[in-house]
């Protein structure tokens, strides 16, 4: 977890208060939730983390340490990840996305947001911008899900779908089931051209291998081919990584970030 406190750069520390990035729990719509709130108060956008499938708050850790200074900071932890308690609604994108939202009101961080989102939080994140474009200034995707790059959970093979209860949470399996439909929702909104954005996208060199799917992930051409064109404005980025790139290599989402940052402050 980040346990340790965020330090200004030494030049700022001269003028500025002394942010800290430590993980609380807060009671929000009467639902227990960790999370990370850093509020710097000279900062033009607030910087939002979602995380991926199966994974917390303290993946961000190195990407927070490195642009807090400059930042207002908030990441969390889904219902039933973490210490964040468990819940009864639903877990597809609209629900996960309001839930967010609400999450950022009582924190009192105000819009405009950069959404950064890996894996899953990533197809979360570009359900949000579609959804709610007034109050996002730039969207970084770490390695990102797309709507349809995961097949209905009806098509999964029978030993994917026996796995999943074995070895995955409730939470866990109700936010894979819903994938397709969320991946609908996203394709169900508007256009967010016009928004910053920069996808990272993790291909090791020397890579040929196709990484194992267990039969969920539609590879047909048409696919490929309709994940390709979706925002053609966006800044599309190769790195040398691994689909944990937050941890394996945090500054190249630190620098897309703060070119995110930088474009707010124009």
């Amino acid at each position: 977890m980040i346990k340790r406190t965020v330090m200004c750069l030494a030049g700022l520390l001269l003028t500025s208060p002394v942010l800290a990035a430590t993980v609380t729990t807060q009671l929000i719509d009467g639902r227990k939730v960790e999370l990370v709130a850093v509020k710097n108060p000279a900062a033009s956008a607030t910087v939002v983390f979602e995380n991926g499938s199966r994974a917390t708050v303290d993946k961000w850790d190195k990407v927070i340490d490195g642009i807090a200074p400059q930042a207002s900071v908030f990441a969390y932890n889904r219902p039933g990840y973490g210490s964040s308690a468990s819940t009864d609604t639903p877990r597809d994108g609209l629900t996960i996305v309001e839930e967010l939202r609400r999450n950022l009101q009582h924190e009192g961080l105000a819009p405009p947001y950069i959404l950064v989102g890996h894996s899953l939080g990533g197809l979360y994140m570009q359900l949000f911008a579609k959804r709610h474009p007034d109050e996002v200034a730039g969207i970084v995707l770490v390695d990102a899900l797309y709507p349809r790059v995961i097949k209905k959970p009806e098509d999964f093979p029978l030993m994917t779908r026996a796995g999943e209860w074995l070895f995955f949470s409730s939470m866990v399996r109700k936010e894979i089931g819903s994938i397709y439909e969320t991946g609908e929702q996203v394709l169900a909104q508007g256009n967010i051209d016009d928004k910053p954005m920069i996808r990272l996208i993790n291909q090791p060199k020397g890579a040929t291998a196709v990484p194992v799917d267990f039969g969920v992930i539609n590879r047909d051409p048409q696919t490929i081919a309709f994940v390709r064109a979706m925002y053609p404005q966006a800044k599309t980025i190769v790195v040398d990584s691994d689909h944990q790139m937050q941890t394996a290599s945090p500054q190249f989402i630190i620098d897309a970030i703060q070119q995110m940052m930088a474009a707010q402050r124009k």
